[in-house]
């Protein structure tokens, strides 16, 4: 099945229930009142952000979702019941603009938030609710609110706190399943990954963080070109980047050249983008042949003032010095965030 980020959906609350006109006939009353009761309010549309679902492909084969309408009054003064809210789980990280405008509504960035995509209408008033001195015999009833109807664009923009970046075959996926739980499917051909895989790693019983690996970025991918910026969005949201350099010489790329094209590609897509901070791995030292590159890349990096770290996704070289370095790392910018923070607020 195939990975889909942004989908255009209706929604449609439920109507209110119509009021109800009526009068007590009972006997020995021959002057009953009025005793029609309300009708109850329409469902809500409701969008519930969740962690467990990681794509829009559920919403994108079923583009409309509609609440159920509220109960009519009854005589006797019986109140119609509420109709219940239509609950839509989306993943979390997904903004929601309004598809005819172009506005930005809502962005369901935390898991377990809620946002009511549309509201259900008012149930209407029964005859009951017009009794007054003046009027003894209202006649008057009001139907049900309308619901809304509204047609809404989706946009998924992955949640992690670490991205991995790379050009195709770096070893992002081999990465992940070396650090994680996750599972992503490794072949020796560019572009395996066409969907954004996302990992749990934890650091001790305490420290957790989710890993996201992007799909393999070209050049020239901030115009579109390979997967473009289909998923250099999906790196927007995390709070650091992993850059995966392939020291592989049968590729006939240059790690180094790779980097500055990469990161050229970053902040041409967002310039914030292209501030976020960066940890540097060079992978696969475990080929024989790949010493070259890795002095190079060395040598290259301390004159840039750079620090890297060596491994082997594959055969685990390096991996606990890289997780540690991970988790130093997002501390780091924990405490650059706060501080931001605390400085912002007046």
């Amino acid at each position: 099945m195939r990975f889909i980020d942004e989908t255009t959906i209706t929604v449609i609350s439920g109507d209110g229930g119509n009021g109800c006109m009526s009068f007590r006939r009972e006997m020995y009353r021959p002057r009953g009142g009025p005793d029609g009761g309300d009708g109850g309010k329409g469902g809500d549309v409701v969008f519930v952000a969740d962690n467990a679902k990681q794509t829009l492909n559920d919403l994108a084969y079923k583009p409309l979702y509609r609440a159920k309408r509220g109960v009519h009054g009854k005589g006797s003064d019986l109140h119609g019941r509420a109709a219940p809210d239509l609950r839509v789980h989306v993943p979390a990280g997904v903004i929601v603009y309004d598809a005819d405008t172009g506005e930005q509504l809502t962005d369901l960035d935390q898991p377990g938030v809620e946002w009511i995509a549309a509201k259900g209408g008012r149930g209407g008033r029964g005859n009951a609710r017009f009794l007054s001195n003046a009027n003894k015999a209202p006649t008057r009833h009001d139907p049900g609110e309308a619901g809304q109807t509204r047609r809404l664009r989706l946009v998924l923009k992955t949640l992690a706190d670490v991205g991995l970046v790379g050009f195709p075959s770096a070893g992002k996926s081999s990465l992940i399943g070396a650090i994680s739980a996750a599972h992503p499917k490794v072949a020796s051909y560019p572009f395996t990954t066409l969907k954004p895989n996302l990992g749990a790693v934890d650091l001790d019983i305490n420290r957790r963080f989710i890993v996201a690996d992007i799909p393999g970025i070209i050049e020239g991918a901030h115009h579109g070109a390979g997967l473009g910026q289909r998923f250099l969005k999906h790196i927007e949201r995390t709070r650091l980047l992993l850059h995966i350099l392939d020291l592989d010489p049968q590729t006939g790329r240059d790690p180094i050249a790779d980097f500055d094209k990469l990161n050229i590609e970053l902040a041409a897509f967002s310039e914030a983008l292209g501030r976020r901070p960066q940890l540097i791995v060079a992978n696969k030292i475990d080929l024989p042949d790949a010493a070259e590159n890795l002095a190079r890349v060395r040598a290259e990096m301390a004159q840039r003032g750079l620090t890297f770290l060596p491994i082997s996704a594959k055969e685990g070289l390096g991996i606990v010095e890289l997780l540690a370095a991970l988790g130093a790392a997002l501390d780091e910018t924990g405490r650059a965030e706060k501080a931001a923070e605390t400085k912002e607020e007046p």
